[in-house]
């Protein structure tokens, strides 16, 4: 049997302002099948975005183990880190992150060139992921001149450009209008029905988290509840969130 992808070991998370201090994760734990899909729910400060950091490795636990992929994330160095956030773990977000004065193709581009790889490798890979998410006509556009479920796709193919084992998904439906969060429903579930992605995604809309197969709640900074979903809702593109 394949082990957890992710594992988290009574992680904790503490931040200091001054004498004043703030305990964001009390003791988490938590395993994350590969290829599994999964939703985060829970009030504003109940842990869910410094849970998400510590699973993408953008800050590190004040207390307690994470395992990704066999490997334990507090004995990694910065370097290595790095490595790990660039090839196998894609982001998205919110608020989509694109370069605002930099067409679809460039910003798909990005993670490869940081990556050294060569200008025509990231043309081909960048073409083939946005045609992967339904926007190869749409390439040369400023995200300006996108949509906002436009936008989320390119991020979207920006997240797959280094054929990463894990999405995380920061509310990547909380911009966009019902049929444009269906639109981005349909491809996380189908890269994750597809090619194995493990996808985890954070979002305060409990329709979203019904097209997952499991939703943690956090209240707090702990799991309050857990709750599987047997038949997960089954997005369908152009279509409204059910």
């Amino acid at each position: 049997m394949a082990r957890p992808v992710i594992e988290l070991h009574n992680i904790c998370k503490i931040y200091r302002m001054g004498e004043i201090e703030v305990r964001a994760l009390c003791g988490v734990t938590l395993s994350v099948e590969p290829g599994e899909i999964l939703a985060i729910m829970g009030p504003s400060g109940s842990g869910k975005s410094t849970m998400m950091n510590i699973v993408g490795c953008l800050d590190q636990p004040t207390t307690g183990q994470y395992i990704l992929e066999g490997q334990d994330v507090g004995q990694m160095d910065d370097d290595q880190l790095a490595v790990v956030r660039n090839r196998r773990i894609g982001f998205v977000f919110q608020t989509f992150n694109l370069l605002a004065r930099t067409s679809a193709l460039e910003n798909v581009m990005l993670p490869l060139t940081y990556a050294g790889i060569p200008r025509a490798e990231r043309l081909e890979r960048a073409r083939e992921a946005l045609e992967a998410v339904g926007l190869g006509e749409r390439m040369d556009h400023t995200p300006n001149e996108l949509s906002g479920g436009q936008q989320q796709r390119v991020a979207i193919a920006r997240a797959l450009i280094n054929s990463p084992a894990i999405i995380l998904a920061d509310e990547p439906t909380g911009n966009l209008d019902s049929r444009s969060g269906a639109d981005v429903m349909t491809i996380l579930q189908g890269l994750n029905r597809d090619l194995g992605i493990t996808v985890i995604l954070v979002t305060h809309d409990p329709r979203i988290a019904r097209h997952t197969q499991r939703v943690l709640h956090l209240y707090d900074g702990q799991v309050v509840r857990e709750e599987l979903i047997d038949q997960p809702l089954v997005a369908v593109p152009g279509g409204e969130v059910a």
